[in-house]
C-alpha cells in the first residue's frame, strides 16, 4: 500500500513550492493571529477580531494550497473546506439555539404540568401527594394560577401581561427563578404584607423598562372583564377589580417573551385576584432528571385517569418551538451537504482530467507489471487525500470561527429570536458525523475516476509512444 501512497501524494504535489504564495500565506498568518489577540483582549466586546481572524485563516488556507498542490487540487480542496466549515458553524449554532430554548424554558417552567379540564381544581392536595409519590424522581411539586392581565403604572404606562401565582414556599424547588433574579429576591413573595402594606409582585426586566418601575415601585393590576357577569354579559360594577402591588424583586431570563410578559406573586394573592375562593389552575412538577419527564407525565396520566387531568411534560407543551428547530436544522445540514456535494464533482472532474493527463504512466505502471486494483487504489488515494485534507482545514476553520463568534458573542434582535445574544454549542459527535460525511461522499466520488483509471490498457497508453 505505501506505493500506492506515494504515487498519490506525488500526483497531488505541485513538484514547487511556490515562494509567493508562502509569503501570502504568512502574512495572512499574522492577520490570522493578530484577530485572536485581539478576540482575548478585547473580552468579546469588539467583533474586530472576528473580522481579523476569519478572513485571515481563509487567506492562509488558500495561500498554502496554492504553494504545494496544483491549481486543480487547490480548487477541489477548498470547495471541500468551505463545505465542510459552513455546515461545522450551521450545526453549532443550530444545537446552540436548541440548548438555549430548552435552558430558558426549563428555566422558568417546570418539567411536568398537571392541568384540569374544569375549573374546579379543590383538590390539588390530593394531586400533589399522588404526585410525589408516583416516582422516586419527583423531587417537588407545587401548585400554581396563570391569568392574563393587565398592569399599569402612573400615566400611559400599560402592559398586558401573565401573572403567575406560585406557592412561595415551594416555588424555588420546583422553579429556577432565583438563578434569573437581577435585583431583589424570590424570598420576598413570602413576606405576609400587614395593615396599610401592599403585596409584593415579580416582574421581568423587560417589563420593568416598559412600565419604568424599579425595586420599591407600586403596580396596579387590573383584572379584565372582572365587573362582567360572563352568563348574562351585563355588568356587575362600575370598573373592573384592581389590586396594587410592590415591585419586590426583577428577573431577566433572557427568554425575550417571559422577560417582557411574565409576573410572578403569591399563589393566595393571585387566588384573590381572580375571585375562584381556594382552586388552582394546576399543578406543577420538577424531577430529578428532565429526560425522564414524558415518562413520569404517562404514568402521572394513567395514574389520575385522563380526562378530566391532563398531564404533559415541558417537551410536549413546547414541541412546536423544537420541532420547528428540528426541522431548520435538519434542512440546513441537507442544504450544505449540498455544497459538500458540488465540491466532489470538481474533485471527480480533477481526478478524471488526471486520469486521462497520466494516460502514459498508467500504461507503463501497468506494463511494468502493476495490477488493475494498484492503480484504482492510486487514484482513490488521491481522491481521499483531496477529501481528507479539506475536512481537516475545513474542521479547523469551523470550530475557530466558533469559538471566535462565541468570544464575540454577537448580538440577536430579541423580539425576531427570542434571545439576545447567537449561541454556539460545538458538539463532538456533530463534528465527526460532519467529518465521516465528507470522506463517504470523496470516497464514492473518487470511484468513478479510478475504475476507469484501472480499465486502462497499456496498449492505449502507450500506441502513439
Amino acid at each position: 500500500m505505501a506505493y500506492e501512497l506515494q504515487m498519490g501524494w506525488r500526483y497531488l504535489y505541485a513538484g514547487r513550492r511556490n515562494r509567493t504564495m508562502l509569503l501570502l500565506a504568512a502574512l495572512s498568518a499574522l492577520l490570522a493571529v493578530s484577530g485572536v489577540a485581539v478576540a482575548v483582549t478585547s473580552s468579546g466586546h469588539s467583533g474586530v477580531g472576528v473580522l481579523m481572524l476569519v478572513p485571515g485563516m481563509v487567506a492562509t488556507v488558500v495561500c498554502l494550497l496554492l504553494a504545494f498542490f496544483s491549481v486543480f487540487t487547490s480548487v477541489s480542496i477548498l470547495g471541500v473546506v468551505f463545505g465542510v466549515a459552513a455546515l461545522t458553524v450551521v450545526l453549532a449554532v443550530t444545537t446552540g439555539f436548541q440548548q438555549q430554548f430548552r435552558e430558558k424554558v426549563l428555566g422558568v417552567n417546570a418539567h411536568v404540568i398537571i392541568m384540569k379540564s374544569s375549573a374546579d381544581f379543590y383538590e390539588y392536595e390530593d394531586v400533589m401527594q399522588t404526585a410525589l409519590d408516583i416516582d422516586p424522581d419527583v423531587i417537588a411539586v407545587q401548585p400554581f394560577i396563570f391569568a392574563e392581565m393587565l398592569v399599569t403604572r402612573g400615566r400611559g404606562e400599560l402592559s398586558g401581561v401573565a401573572i403567575k401565582g406560585v406557592d412561595p414556599e415551594r416555588v424555588t424547588k420546583v422553579l429556577d427563578i432565583e438563578k434569573h433574579m437581577e435585583k431583589g429576591s424570590v424570598d420576598s413573595l413570602r413576606h405576609e404584607p400587614g395593615p396599610g402594606e401592599l403585596p409584593p409582585i415579580l416582574m421581568g426586566r423587560e417589563l420593568a423598562r416598559k412600565l419604568k418601575a424599579d425595586i420599591g415601585d407600586d403596580v396596579t393590576v387590573v383584572v379584565p372583564l372582572s365587573n362582567l357577569d360572563l352568563d348574562t354579559l351585563r355588568a356587575k360594577s362600575a370598573a373592573p377589580r384592581t389590586r396594587k402591588f410592590r415591585v419586590t424583586g426583577i428577573f431577566y431570563s433572557g427568554f425575550d417573551e417571559y422577560d417582557r410578559r411574565l409576573m410572578y406573586t403569591s399563589l393566595e394573592e393571585t387566588q384573590q385576584l381572580v375571585g375562584r375562593g381556594n382552586q388552582v389552575m394546576g399543578v406543577e412538577l420538577k424531577v430529578k432528571d428532565v429526560d425522564r419527564a414524558a415518562e413520569i407525565a404517562d404514568k402521572l396520566g394513567k395514574r389520575l385517569r385522563e380526562p378530566p387531568y391532563q398531564v404533559q411534560d415541558w417537551y410536549e407543551l413546547n414541541h412546536n418551538l423544537f420541532d420547528a428547530l428540528m426541522l431548520q436544522k435538519l434542512v440546513l445540514v441537507i442544504v450544505l451537504t449540498l455544497i459538500i456535494i458540488v465540491a466532489a464533482f470538481n474533485m471527480v472532474s480533477a481526478l478524471i482530467m488526471m486520469v486521462t493527463d497520466k494516460t502514459r504512466e498508467i500504461a507503463i505502471l501497468k506494463s511494468m507489471g502493476s495490477t488493475s486494483t494498484s492503480v484504482a487504489w492510486v487514484f482513490q488515494v488521491v481522491g481521499l487525500c483531496i477529501g481528507g485534507v479539506g475536512t481537516v482545514l475545513g474542521i479547523g476553520i469551523g470550530l475557530t470561527t466558533c469559538w471566535a463568534l462565541s468570544r464575540y458573542g454577537y448580538h440577536l434582535d430579541p423580539k425576531v429570536y427570542l434571545i439576545d445574544r447567537l449561541p454556539i454549542s460545538v458538539q463532538w459527535k456533530e463534528v465527526a458525523l460532519v467529518a465521516a460525511i465528507t470522506m463517504l461522499v470523496a470516497m464514492v466520488s473518487s470511484l468513478f475516476p479510478a475504475l476507469k483509471a484501472s480499465a486502462l490498457r497499456p496498449v492505449e497508453g502507450l500506441r502513439y509512444d
